[in-house]
């Protein structure tokens, strides 16, 4: 067995829909990259090991029993959905975030639904994802719509930061992989202060400002359309708000691809309200890459 494929892709289950949602689109990508899927269930440790007393050991099987089924049924869901792909499941221990982190140390990607069943049997409600979205060292894809929808092209917010650069290097491999169109984004503001005592002129050119943040997308992307000849590559350069241009990008997408941290438009991604409105509102897939 080659290295890839000892290296499954991740996927968390936790018997909402969204979670079958999330194992569904991880069973293509994974058949997509030649990789098996692996797909687990958290429990707290306690409920894995047999305990003394016999009514809460009746609970503890039960629960166990319930995460085995969930298990059973996402595994169904992954080969109903592609019949090719090689799955494993798994109960793990641990606590919804740090099972999930840690499961995914070495893992080419973890994905992941938006939304769950609560922090007790499952995975994603409230500030889960967005811990998850943050300290995952792999790529993360948060799967938050459970419709499909295909429109043959990957987006990819684009500034000048090596995160942005990690974010090209997924979205072009994902656009090859799929053949399909990559629409590289970048938002820009109108100038403004930053701080105190900094000073903006009164008046500037949109025009040439537009110009030098095109100019800036396609340096970004220099080098990249070499080396995937085969990607259309579409660059788009947007004055306008994070959240809207994102948010535009998501709606004519499969799959958003976002660095972890950014600059300009995209600065503080995972720290603040435009991060959580992609992980949480996006129209498609979203992928955190550090």
């Amino acid at each position: 067995m080659n290295e890839r494929a000892e290296k499954p892709i991740i996927v968390g289950a936790d018997g909402s829909e969204h979670a079958y949602a999330a194992v569904e689109w991880a069973a293509v990508e994974a058949v997509r990259r030649d990789r098996r899927l692996r797909i687990v269930f958290v429990l707290a440790p306690w409920l894995l090991e047999p305990l003394p007393e016999p009514a809460a050991d009746s609970v503890r099987r039960n629960l166990q029993e319930g995460g085995q089924e969930v298990l059973r049924q996402a595994a169904a869901r992954a080969a109903a959905r592609t019949p090719r792909v090689k799955v494993e499941t798994e109960l793990i221990p641990g606590g919804p975030v740090q099972g999930l982190l840690k499961e995914a140390e070495d893992a080419p990607m973890l994905v992941v639904g938006g939304r769950g069943l609560g922090e007790l049997s499952g995975l994603l409600l409230g500030s889960a994802t967005n811990q998850l979205a943050l300290y995952a060292r792999r790529p993360i894809v948060v799967v938050r719509r459970t419709e499909e929808s295909e429109h043959g092209e990957i987006a990819v917010g684009v500034d000048d930061t090596p995160s942005a650069q990690a974010a090209l290097a997924f979205a072009f491999e994902e656009a090859a992989l799929r053949s399909v169109r990559l629409r590289a984004v970048h938002a820009w503001h109108d100038p403004a202060s930053l701080g105190r005592g900094e000073m903006q002129p009164p008046v500037y050119d949109p025009e040439l400002v537009g110009g030098e943040e095109s100019r800036l997308l396609s340096e970004e992307l220099a080098g990249w359309s070499s080396r995937y000849p085969d990607v259309e590559v579409v660059e788009e350069t947007v004055r306008g708000g994070t959240v809207r241009v994102l948010a535009g990008a998501s709606a004519r997408a499969d799959l958003l691809v976002l660095g972890s941290r950014g600059r300009g438009g995209f600065a503080g991604l995972l720290l603040g309200s435009v991060g959580q409105a992609m992980l949480h509102h996006g129209h498609c897939p979203v992928a955190i890459v550090r």
